[in-house]
């Protein structure tokens, strides 16, 4: 039986996403095949092995997983062997990482998963990092010809004063230089954060200051986008050497956002349609951007992506890319799969398939010169 570290919780402010997440993970892994070794990270970052018996009553019908830290349970992370727990191996083939936003979903645990040499599910360590940083990708979609949704930049040092304080003065000589390239209504957003954590959508320049404040709480750098008046559209995407797409599907958000409380709180924040009611011609193209975008940023493993269709024009415009989408048996990118034929169960059969070839093609490079 294949052993698979799920890695939950974690230090970003998705934390608790994180949680619903990967309780879904867990309570539909293919028993026959698969045995869950859940390891909680703390809003602190310590990891703590997790008691199995405990985890499975949590998980079943898709509840909710609790971290314990228990210092006999501590987790260590042993470079190119693996994981430890007070001294002794920690018997783990595969680790999927079910960690939404920084410190999970940026590079950082795949770096450290690829010194301690163990498989793992999900993008690589340059498709994290870049699928996180939004300014970044799109930068790469435009160099690829993608459509894109235009964006401004600003990172905390351009508006900091002497003290290293935020200067008042620069933020709204930012958000002059912001209005001049962008029409309002803008969203003003961490650039690399999710979830529509730290997101506020504001009708003119003046709102701006507060605005920029709130997003660079969770980051250094933001972005500033101009909103989109049309349909959200998003589209799963699987595979590392063959790349396969699935139906895309629509929310209507019911605020005209889709906010962090209509994600993950309020129950009616949103309707989902999967798939979206759309023509052969424009679901077709919806697919082949969606794959272009995902090998433009190096993805691997899984990905959702996200587009926003005009509604005048009917022009399609790419909106970010997800490397580790919510996961819960609401959630998009599994319903999506769902409604391509792939079951959640052999969705997540298959993405673990993936990470196991994937490691066995990197260990059989050769890392020395003679």
């Amino acid at each position: 039986m294949t052993r698979v570290g799920i890695l939950y919780g974690g230090r970003s402010g998705e934390h608790e996403v994180s949680l619903h997440s990967a309780a879904s993970v867990v309570h539909r892994l293919d028993a026959d095949r698969f045995g869950a070794v859940a390891i909680g990270i703390t809003r602190d970052g310590e990891w703590f092995f997790q008691d199995s018996a405990r985890v499975a009553r949590e998980a079943a019908d898709d509840g909710v997983l609790t971290i314990t830290a228990a210092e006999a349970n501590r987790v260590s992370v042993v470079p190119a062997k693996g994981l430890s727990v007070a001294g002794e191996k920690l018997g783990v083939d595969v680790v999927f990482p079910v960690l939404h936003g920084s410190f999970g979903e940026d590079g950082t645990v795949q770096g450290l998963l690829e010194i301690a040499g163990i498989p793992y599910v999900g993008a690589a360590v340059l498709g994290s990092a870049l699928g996180m940083d939004k300014e970044l990708a799109k930068r790469l979609w435009q160099q690829a010809g993608l459509p894109t949704v235009p964006f401004q930049t600003l990172r905390r040092e351009q508006i900091v004063d002497g003290s290293d304080a935020i200067d008042q003065d620069r933020l709204e000589k930012a958000a002059s230089r912001i209005a001049r390239a962008l029409e309002l209504p803008w969203f003003v957003k961490p650039a690399r954060a999710g979830s529509s954590v730290g997101v506020t959508r504001i009708q003119s320049p003046e709102q701006f200051p507060d605005a920029a404040r709130a997003a660079l709480e969770f980051d250094t750098k933001l972005l500033v986008e101009p909103q989109i008046t049309g349909r959200e559209i998003e589209c799963s995407v699987m595979g590392t050497e063959e790349i396969v797409t699935f139906p895309p599907g629509e929310i209507k958000p019911r605020d005209g956002f889709y906010s962090y409380e209509a994600k993950y709180v309020d129950p009616e924040g949103a309707a989902l349609f999967v798939p979206a009611d759309l023509d052969d011609k424009t679901a077709a193209d919806i697919r082949g951007v969606a794959t272009a975008a995902y090998r433009a940023v190096d993805c691997e493993g899984f990905a959702r992506i996200d587009f926003f269709l005009e509604g005048n024009s009917g022009e399609l415009y790419l909106n970010e890319i997800n490397t580790i989408p919510g996961f819960t048996s609401i959630s998009m990118f599994p319903k999506l799969c769902e409604a391509g034929g792939l079951s959640y169960e052999d969705l997540l059969t298959r993405l673990i398939s993936l990470a196991l070839r994937r490691h066995g093609l990197r260990t059989a490079l050769s890392y020395r010169w003679s």
